[in-house]
């Protein structure tokens, strides 16, 4: 086997396929790349058998074939290589012979015959999405998703297409993010994909110009990004009913600016992390919210402007949910609606239901 490709192109090539190779598998084929050149083309593959990463990318290639290099290695020596074509070269010894400008290395390799196949996913049940629609769904979403199995289900993030709207919601202990979308599909789709497989989702698609496609199994998903195929496993399981957690009523409703609220918290939560576990606590009279924080380190107050609509409150929350929230919204100005201190706050952009963002209270300590 033996090709010619630049430097930099195969550097970025591995990076991507790195986001689904294991760090810590007990199978080692797993920890390697599967390289295979055909066609004058060069396909580079990681997976964990979970997340499966495919990129094909244009070649020279001298001699066809195919092997499996150590993930880690072979990165960081590409990455260090300079910027000039790289032959490749693969010995009747299973060793690599790779070669660039003044550099020479020879690493062992495995045989490709060993590494695992993805699973094949037809096209009867698929979506085409734009670009910009799905990042801006995952970005609006993903961080609230579980990061313990505590409930496995709930690591994920479920994906629903109804009627003529696409919705992705992510619950965990603390808090919801929910977004959704008019789409036009034939079919009504209910699943639950990995927030893991989410987050690379959105790494790989900034360099992706097209519409991306969507297709769907029983238990996998296959996102078609450009030159790039990420294929995931789907989670079992039944997700929580989040229409039931969202109430349309509340006794207190704050209009405030986003910017104004964010940099608050920002600056009320830096007292916060030295104690009390990011606690800051709002006070809302009248035309202000007061955002305060208490430590061992000092207090801190914040007043900002706001138009209320119902009763005065005091209540308190984890800094880090509400500044997740508050920071993936592009409204000017947004919505806080509250019953009491003990049920959810509900965030959302002002007269716009396409997003809503729920977060749970704490309870405010007497020091503070």
């Amino acid at each position: 086997m033996n090709f010619k490709i630049p430097q930099k192109l195969l550097n970025k090539s591995i990076s991507t396929v790195q986001k689904g190779v294991s760090n810590r598998s007990t199978l080692p084929i797993l920890t390697g790349i599967l390289i295979e050149a055909k066609n004058n083309k060069l396909k580079l593959t990681g997976t964990d058998l979970e997340l499966g990463i495919v990129t094909t990318i244009d070649c020279e290639v001298i001699e066809e074939g195919s092997f499996v290099i150590d993930s880690k290695l072979f990165g960081e020596i590409i990455r260090k290589l300079p910027d000039l074509p790289i032959e490749i070269h693969i010995d009747d010894n299973n060793y690599a012979h790779i070669k660039c400008d003044n550099s020479n290395f020879k690493i062992k390799v495995q045989l490709s015959q060993e590494y695992p196949k993805l699973p094949s996913i037809d096209d009867t049940k698929c979506i085409t999405i734009s670009k910009e629609t799905l990042k801006s769904m995952i970005r609006q979403t993903a961080f609230a998703t579980a990061t313990e199995d505590f409930r496995p289900v709930l690591t994920g993030e479920l994906l629903e297409i109804s009627g003529n709207e696409i919705s992705l919601v992510a619950i965990d202990q603390y808090r919801m993010a929910y977004r959704k979308l008019p789409m036009d599909g034939e079919n009504d789709i209910k699943i639950v994909i990995p927030g893991k497989t989410l987050v690379e989702i959105n790494k790989i698609i900034e360099g992706v110009e097209e519409d991306i496609k969507i297709s769907i199994s029983t238990n996998h998903i296959l996102f078609h990004l450009g030159n790039t195929i990420v294929t995931s496993i789907l989670i079992e399981g039944e997700f929580i009913n989040y229409k039931d957690i969202v109430r349309n009523e509340y006794n207190s409703k704050v209009i405030v600016k986003t910017k104004d609220v964010q940099e608050s918290i920002e600056r009320a939560s830096l007292l916060a992390k030295e104690g009390n576990n990011n606690l800051i606590k709002f006070e809302i009279v009248d035309d202000k919210m007061i955002i305060s924080s208490n430590s061992e380190m000092g207090f801190v107050q914040e007043e900002v402007p706001i138009n209320l609509d119902g009763d005065d409150l005091t209540i308190a929350f984890n800094s880090k949910y509400i500044l997740d929230g508050l920071k993936v919204i592009d409204s000017e100005e947004i919505e806080m609606h509250f019953i009491n201190n003990v049920n959810p706050c509900i965030i959302k952009p002002i007269s716009n239901e396409d997003y809503i963002y729920l977060v749970l209270p704490v309870r405010i300590p007497n020091e503070l």
